[in-house]
């Protein structure tokens, strides 16, 4: 009797355990794939009039080295639209070839587009185009970074109706206030609009594009 309790005591404790686990894991279910690893469905290569093929290679999407842009930009064929706000993002990227941004992500915040750039200007400035008028090179998002070839990075982008966050292996790189501010793309990358992915003189490789939504309201 008394090994039967021990038993039922133990199977209760590893079952309470479990639900714990089970709460603190992030609900991966709530992740939605952009991309499913096999063909270019739900995609097309935007038209920037330069070099470079966009592929499908060994589950990951590949955009070529262009002359100077390559890129895709979103068809939602198969796929629900880009909520406008409150979701967050998610990509693992590589660049292969060249020293230019390789992660060009322009997204919609509520009505206005703007772009993410990770690699630009040189290969190391990570900001946000355009913030009133300034690109990702000159205004509060501009950082700096490192990225080596052939090295993949974490990029999760959260946007809301207050801000644009960003974080790049899991530090916080952006955080900047957007409400009531004019966001727009840089003229070169306008064909990326709504939703697109683009590179310049690099040859990017993209795997985990996944989106989420948010409450409509989280704590900022």
């Amino acid at each position: 009797m008394r090994h039967c309790f021990s038993l039922l005591v133990l199977i209760i404790g590893m079952s309470c355990f479990q639900e714990i686990i089970r709460a603190e894991t992030p609900d991966e279910a709530k992740w939605t794939s952009l991309f499913d690893g096999q063909s270019l469905k739900g995609w097309t290569q935007t038209q920037f009039g330069g070099s470079g093929e966009i592929l499908v290679d060994k589950g990951h999407l590949v955009i070529e080295q262009g002359n100077p842009l390559n890129g895709v930009t979103m068809t939602y064929d198969g796929f629900k639209p880009i909520p406008k706000v409150n979701y967050e993002l998610r990509v693992k990227a590589l660049r292969e070839i060249g020293g230019d941004f390789f992660v060009g992500l322009t997204f919609p915040v509520n009505d206005q587009y703007c772009s993410l750039i990770m690699g630009g200007w040189g290969g190391g400035v990570i900001g946000i185009s355009s913030i009133d008028g300034y690109d990702a090179a000159e205004n509060e998002t501009t950082t700096y970074a490192t990225f080596k070839n052939g090295q993949w990075y974490d990029v999760l982008l959260r946007v809301t109706e207050q801000k644009i966050t960003v974080w790049l292996d899991k530090e916080q790189v952006i955080d900047v206030e957007v409400a009531g501010r004019k966001l727009n793309t840089r003229i070169e990358v306008d064909q990326s609009i709504p939703f697109g992915m683009a590179t310049f003189e690099t040859q990017g490789r993209f795997d985990q594009f996944q989106i989420r939504k948010l409450p409509v309201a989280i704590p900022e």
